[in-house]
């Protein structure tokens, strides 16, 4: 920095004024520099000069010398002559200590009388030095010239120091002067020890000045901020052990600067607390300062160096807060040991923590705060400070203890509470592992909720969410119980919800132990049992629903049955709040409630913990699912919805509507309905249920498959018959579809009265919506109202068959189309004894060469023994039994659609022939592919069919005469399978005919 002029009050503004008011110094200080031996002296001073051997070039290491000099130098009358010596005096070599500081003693001894005459002087140097420094070259070799001129800087400041001491009442006007030289010489001067040891020395000498100076408070200073600055850069480069008092002392002398005005800013304050408890804390441990430090000559006692450090940095805390007695400021003070409070260095947290005690201690006995301050970050404070109670350190723990007890000390003599802190003072005194310890936890947490501020304690409770995660498994521990606490004290306010959900999401990632997962859990479901419906809005704002971590929320609500109940509800309801299309833009879509719990039901569909829950709402879910999937489809959402792998749906985000149709496959795929999903997944109807056009037929189909197998038919009926009562049309819909579906069931009429259905259906029949109209017209004219019916449907269905049967009839697919209709209305009626001839004579078209007539076959026969009726069950078990191993072949059929039907007409057959490994199985019809699930479906067969082997074979012998080359190698490798695997248990059975079969086969038959 520039060299500034001094000011006038009383100091002179410049050197050009100095010579004005002083006759005989018209010539300039460089010329009087340079003349100086010339000089004219006076006689008897210099006779007394010499014979005292005070001769400048013969000083050196003399320090009384020195002394001496400068009170020569101050009572000598001719100013000329000071300037002269004063000049002389600053030619000596300025290498060693001793010589610079003698030099500055002198000079500030002269400067109580001479003031004008010594800064004019100092000035002159300070230019002097700067034009020669500037001179010489970065890369050039020092001469002896320039070395002698390293360590003015030093000397310089030094001088400085020695004038702010013996100013003494004068010092005030010159304050800044002098600081803005000081900070000059440091500034521009060389980074070593002797150049921050002058500067320490001259800061100490300032300010000692200033503080016996009583008229200091009435003056602004401007350069102490400056001053500071240069003060933490020393304190920055400390080595970190003790072997001197230079942090002592340069705490010191901050804390004798910052009770100058003005006040240091919040800035500086803020720089000058991080600096000085990092150069202290950051110190190793007393043990290691014992045995790491450098061993040096005249070194004192480390301990008692470390004792006065950390004395230092408590009286600077304690100025601080003496400055502003206010409970901000306490926070302010507290904020700044944060990271030394989560530390992992325990001698660290002990020196954090001793501090704060000491300084609320100060605090409480000392000053009395302002009423007006309840700072939020309080909290966060006290949290950090209660984690330290179980802390490895004894120390710790009781310093961390007493810590929060003053704190709340100061809460209450704001609130005016000073009983209370008697019933404090109790609780400061227990063992951690005794058995007070949770009861006394419980306590204190009903103290921070009753005395803090709902700020101050959300930001405990966030700053224990925080610590959750903690590499310190003891505080994280310690969190999770005090958090666990404040979530099942009654009372928990609805605003804090939200922030300790929110914090609570983040940190889940970072908290690996079990047992402080399991914790969380608790205090998550306490908070559901409180406020249910914050909780599962917040949760659902949190983040999409296929977000992992989301769902150990989620899954801490269902611990709880009746929680988890209630949770599925408030999905349901917010499912139902379906907005207009305009909020159904792309850029809207993410924040939809209703699409959020559309997403979350579908998660918690497969998760264990929701399994009972959802199959205790397993009707309104289902109604809810179906209305939603309407509703995305009257708004265009359809993007996407067909555009899969069905068994690889977590490679890409799934759309609402793609999210809809899933989540309606899995409501029966995780109830274990898997029947009915499968019924629809062969048959290919969840395609129906992608488009407007084809989704009543859809629903249709689903509560038919639901209605065979059973599957809630009660639970669901009831929620159709509310649906059918609704104001909007989609509820209408599904609600109809499905009581016209349910018909067809034999219960229907345990679960609901025939008037109840009879006023529903006639209800549908005043609906605007045509659809409606026309289904509940088909329920009214359904065979379980009219019963008559049933003779007249059977009749009929005679005549087709008799047609059937004919050898060369001309429409046999459009035959059976009619009689599959005929099939579905007689329903639960049944077809009594006619579903045997239907059968038997559709297993004799398996082989037909019309691939049409092949496809309507196998369907019908599946038709067939599904709508048989129990009364002959054992009938068409034999019938389906024969038509196994056909089906088996039919599905490597050359026409995919009668390969499909095979598939599910095969299903069928297992499910009424009760085979084990049915689940599987339909698993391998549905997603398997080439051999490795051709084998898997063939071990299924076999092994739920033990001893029939040979039956099997001669259903197969008699394919290996097909026209189908794809048959006929299905044919091949079944019954190769079956000779490789049972050929022993074969052997008991097979004919002389079948052995030459197989010979031709081998010989001239098809490879498999």
């Amino acid at each position: 920095m520039a060299l500034v002029s001094p000011r006038k009050d009383p100091p002179p503004q410049s050197t050009g004024r100095l010579n004005a008011h002083c006759p005989g110094r018209s010539k300039s200080w460089s010329l009087l520099w340079e003349k100086q031996k010339e000089s004219h002296r006076d006689a008897s001073v210099k006779k007394l000069l010499e014979f005292l051997s005070l001769d400048p070039k013969e000083a050196a290491d003399k320090a009384i010398l020195f002394h001496l000099y400068g009170l020569i130098l101050r009572e000598c009358t001719s100013e000329e002559q000071v300037q002269c010596h004063l000049a002389s005096l600053l030619e000596l070599s300025h290498q060693h200590s001793s010589q610079r500081e003698g030099i500055a003693l002198a000079v500030g001894l002269a400067s109580t009388k001479h003031l004008q005459e010594v800064w004019a002087l100092l000035e002159h140097l300070g230019r002097t030095k700067f034009l020669r420094s500037a001179a010489v070259s970065p890369d050039s070799q020092p001469s002896d010239n320039h070395l002698r001129w390293k360590w003015v800087s030093s000397t310089s400041l030094l001088c400085y120091g020695q004038i702010a001491k013996h100013i003494k009442k004068d010092i005030l006007p010159w304050v800044d002067n002098i600081a803005s030289r000081m900070v000059y010489y440091y500034s521009c001067g060389p980074c070593d020890e002797i150049l921050k040891s002058s500067f320490l020395s001259a800061a100490i000498l300032l300010t000692r000045s200033l503080r016996d100076e009583h008229g200091a408070q009435r003056y602004k200073f401007t350069q102490i901020p400056e001053l500071v600055q240069c003060l933490l850069g020393i304190l920055q480069k400390e080595p970190n052990f003790l072997t001197t008092f230079s942090r002592q002392k340069v705490i010191l002398v901050i804390v004798g600067l910052s009770n100058l005005r003005p006040r240091l800013t919040p800035l500086l304050k803020s720089q000058v607390l991080k600096t000085c408890l990092h150069s202290v804390y950051k110190l190793p441990s007393t043990e290691a300062l014992k045995s790491g430090s450098p061993s040096l000559e005249r070194a004192p006692d480390i301990m008692v160096l470390y004792k006065k450090t950390i004395r230092a940095l408590d009286l600077l805390l304690q100025n601080f807060i003496a400055e502003n007695p206010s409970m901000d400021e306490v926070c302010f003070l507290l904020q700044h040991t944060e990271h030394w409070l989560n530390s992992d260095k325990s001698h660290e947290r002990c020196r954090a923590v001793q501090s704060i005690f000491l300084l609320l201690q100060y605090v409480v006995d000392s000053l009395k705060l302002a009423e007006e301050a309840v700072p939020s970050i309080l909290g966060h404070q006290i949290g950090l400070l209660t984690l330290l109670w179980r802390d490895k350190d004894e120390s710790t723990q009781q310093h961390s203890h007493h810590c929060v007890f003053l704190l709340m000390q100061l809460v209450f003599q704001q609130k005016g509470k000073l009983e209370e802190t008697s019933q404090w003072s109790k609780m400061t005194h227990f063992e951690i592992k005794s058995r007070e310890w949770e009861e006394k936890l419980y306590h204190m947490v009903k103290a921070f909720k009753k005395d803090l501020t709902v700020a101050q304690h959300t930001q405990l409770i966030l700053t224990l969410v925080h610590n959750l995660g903690s590499g310190n498994y003891l505080r994280g521990d310690l969190a999770a119980q005090l958090l666990l606490m404040m979530c099942e004290e009654p009372g928990f306010r609805k605003e804090q919800v939200a922030e300790l959900l929110q914090g609570l999401f983040q940190e889940l990632p970072n908290i690996h132990s079990r047992s402080i997962q399991q914790t969380i859990s608790k205090a998550t479901m306490a908070l559901g049992i409180q406020h249910t419906q914050e909780v599962v809005e917040v949760v659902l704002s949190l983040c999409h629903p296929s977000e992992r971590w989301i769902l150990l929320l989620w899954k801490a609500l269902a611990t709880n049955y009746h929680l988890s109940r209630d949770v599925i509800t408030l999905l349901y309801i917010k499912l139902k709040l379906r907005p207009p299309r305009k909020l159904l833009q792309s850029k809207y879509q993410a924040h939809l409630v209703s699409l959020m719990a559309l997403g979350t039901i579908y998660e918690l569909l497969y998760t264990p913990e929701y399994r009972n829950t959802v199959r205790w709402a397993f009707a309104g879910i289902l109604l809810g699912l179906l209305t939603e999937l309407y509703y995305l489809l009257e708004m265009g959402l359809v993007q996407g919805i067909f555009d899969y792998q069905e068994d690889n749906i977590a490679s890409k985000p799934l759309g609402p509507c793609r999210t809809c149709l899933e989540a309606l496959k899995g409501l029966f795929w995780t109830n274990q309905y898997w029947e009915v999903f499968a019924d629809l997944k062969l048959t290919q109807a969840w395609e129906l249920f992608g488009k407007m056009e084809t989704f009543t037929r859809g629903v249709t189909l689903l509560a038919r498959a639901m209605a065979h197998y059973n599957c809630e038919v009660k639970a669901v009926l009831g929620q159709a018959l509310i649906s059918l009562k609704s104001t909007e049309e989609r509820d209408n819909i599904v609600g109809i579809c499905i009581i016209t579906e349910f018909l067809n069931s034999p219960d229907v009429f345990q679960y609901v009265s025939r008037k109840v259905i009879d006023n529903s259906l006639s209800m549908g029949l005043s609906s605007r919506n045509r659809t409606v109209r026309a289904m509940s017209l088909q329920g009214l004219g359904s065979t379980l109202m009219h019963p008559n019916k049933v003779t007249l449907l059977r009749s009929k269905l005679m005549e087709l068959l008799d047609n059937f049967l004919q050898p060369e009839f001309k429409d046999p697919v459009g035959l059976m189309e009619i009689m599959g209709h005929l099939l579905h209305c007689l329903g639960v009626q049944g077809i009594g004894t006619l579903s045997f001839k239907i059968a038997q004579h559709l297993l004799s078209l398996f082989t037909d060469e019309r691939a049409k007539v092949r496809e309507c076959a196998i369907f019908l026969f599946g038709d067939v023994i599904h709508y048989g009726g129990k009364k002959f069950h054992q009938s068409l078990k034999i019938l389906a039994f024969q038509a196994t191993v056909p089906l088996l072949f039919h599905m490597a059929d050359p026409c995919p659609e009668v390969a499909m039907k095979a598939k599910f007409t095969f299903l069928r057959c297992a499910i009424l022939l009760k085979w084990e490994f049915r689940k599987e199985l339909f698993g391998k019809l549905a997603w398997g592919q080439g051999l490795g699930a051709a084998n898997d479906i063939f071990v299924y067969m076999i092994e739920s069919n033990f001893g029939n082997y040979q039956q099997f074979l001669s259903q197969a012998l008699m394919y290996l005469d097909s026209p189908h080359k794809a048959l006929k190698g299905a044919a091949m490798r079944f019954i190769g399978a079956l000779l490789q695997d049972y050929f022993s248990d074969l052997c008991f059975y097979l004919t002389k005919d079948d052995v030459i079969i197989l010979k031709n086969c081998e010989f001239g038959g098809p490879q498999p």
